[in-house]
């Protein structure tokens, strides 16, 4: 069968759905992760951080239902967690689990289409779900990416007022640190270039197992072999010193941390209860650039529009975005989650409020991204090509070239910056 395996949402969603689509593969099926090409089954993996993710999870979904006519439809994460069973079987979903039993998902859909039955209904979300434990999935070699995301955390305790993902996700639970390093060494021998470490709540890594992050990134560094290795997002207050101090010792850290900012006004971090203050941030990316390197790329994210966001405070946002010297920026605007603490705050701002703040943000990130980038103009760079003329920098800038092969690393001079990448000197 030609199997859809398409993944919305962080990264965490895209290890999850390169497990599922591998484990088709070895199962004797053919992947593809375009709603363009032709399948004769899908698995969606879905995301709920906000309500256009919601929105869109149920527009795949339905898109995929009508190109598949009868053919199987599996679906899994976030937002498949909290629906009920009579919304999934209108949406014509025949497999469903929700942020757990993924690792059952692969063999239960080889086996309905083995068996078909069109008005077959599998709910694989259980009640009783032990949400301490461990999900032991794995890859050895990516089938829908060239980099290797990696996820060695998931759940998170902290309930930020407007986040969902906790109540689906659980509390934090950490990957054995062994389990981590075998897998890294798979995908490297099946000639991985990049590692990218992801997870719910990546800073707390190893809470539950008496370690650090801090402490897997110095064991880590022994592995000689890696050519490239990231962090996916960290919350600012994770990063301390000896995080900072791992990430300078480690040879292949590319140089680039996405530090979620949300807002710049200390009243509204407060009403969203981050755990620091704008001062704050601006010292934890101060410092970071003095310790690890001083050309660090600090990208981040920004949510406008939150209840009791005056004018006066999303300027405070735009005024840390410049202090915290940030480069690339992703900007959404507050929906409101049900089941949250900021569904019930009152002073809501209006949508064309929120829409109007989120393109200053928009502008103003893409003002940041090239004052941060241009500084590289006449140096070397080195570059992972992701496929003829494109790749990323080792500091996370999309850069364009000729020629290149993809999943190899060059290193080129940058001659330009135009709208959000470096133009460099072919290979």
């Amino acid at each position: 069968m030609r199997i859809l395996v398409h993944v919305l949402g962080c990264r965490s969603s895209l290890y999850e759905g390169e497990f599922i689509a591998e484990k088709l593969k070895t199962l004797g099926h053919e992947i593809v992760n375009d709603l363009h090409e032709d399948f004769n089954a899908a698995v969606i993996v879905t995301c709920s951080v906000t309500g256009e993710a919601d929105k869109k999870c149920r527009q795949i979904i339905r898109r995929a239902r009508r190109v598949l006519k009868n053919g199987a439809l599996a679906v899994c994460g976030c937002w498949a967690e909290k629906i009920d069973t009579a919304q999934a079987q209108e949406l014509g979903i025949n497999i469903l689990t929700g942020t757990r039993n993924k690792n059952l998902l692969p063999e239960i859909l080889d086996a309905l289409l083995k068996n078909p039955d069109s008005e077959k209904f599998i709910d694989l979300r259980n009640d009783n779900q032990d949400f301490s434990k461990w999900e032991e999935l794995g890859i050895k070699k990516p089938v829908l990416h060239s980099r290797a995301f990696i996820k060695i955390q998931d759940g998170c305790n902290h309930f930020c007022t407007y986040c969902i993902i906790p109540f689906l996700r659980g509390r934090p639970v950490s990957r054995p640190l062994e389990n981590i390093i075998s897998e890294i060494k798979n995908v490297i021998a099946n000639g991985v270039q990049e590692i990218i470490l992801t997870g719910i709540h990546l800073g707390i890594y190893g809470r539950d197992l008496n370690l650090t992050l801090a402490d897997l990134i110095n064991e880590l560094a022994k592995l000689k072999n890696i050519p490239r290795l990231r962090l996916g997002s960290l919350e600012p207050f994770s990063l301390d010193v000896n995080l900072m101090t791992a990430l300078k010792n480690c040879e292949s850290f590319c140089h680039h941390l996405h530090l979620p900012l949300q807002s710049g006004d200390d009243g509204i971090l407060k009403s969203m209860r981050r755990g620091y203050s704008s001062s704050d941030f601006i010292k934890i990316c101060e410092l970071s650039r003095k310790i690890i390197d001083e050309d660090l790329h600090i990208s981040s994210d920004i949510l406008t529009g939150f209840p009791g966001e005056s004018d006066i405070a999303f300027e405070n946002t735009l005024k840390t975005m410049r202090e915290a010297g940030l480069g690339r920026v992703h900007v959404f605007s507050y929906s409101e989650r049900d089941g949250t603490l900021a569904a019930k705050f009152p002073d809501k701002v209006p949508d064309q409020i929120k829409a109007f703040r989120k393109t200053q943000a928009i502008k103003l990130g893409d003002e940041l991204l090239k004052n941060y980038a241009v500084k590289f103009i006449g140096r070397n760079v080195k570059i992972l090509a992701e496929n003829d003329f494109k790749g990323y920098t080792e500091n996370y800038i999309e850069a364009h070239s000729q020629n290149l092969e993809h999943n190899k690393i060059y290193t080129l001079k940058a001659l330009n910056f135009e709208k959000e990448y470096l133009i460099c000197s072919s290979r």
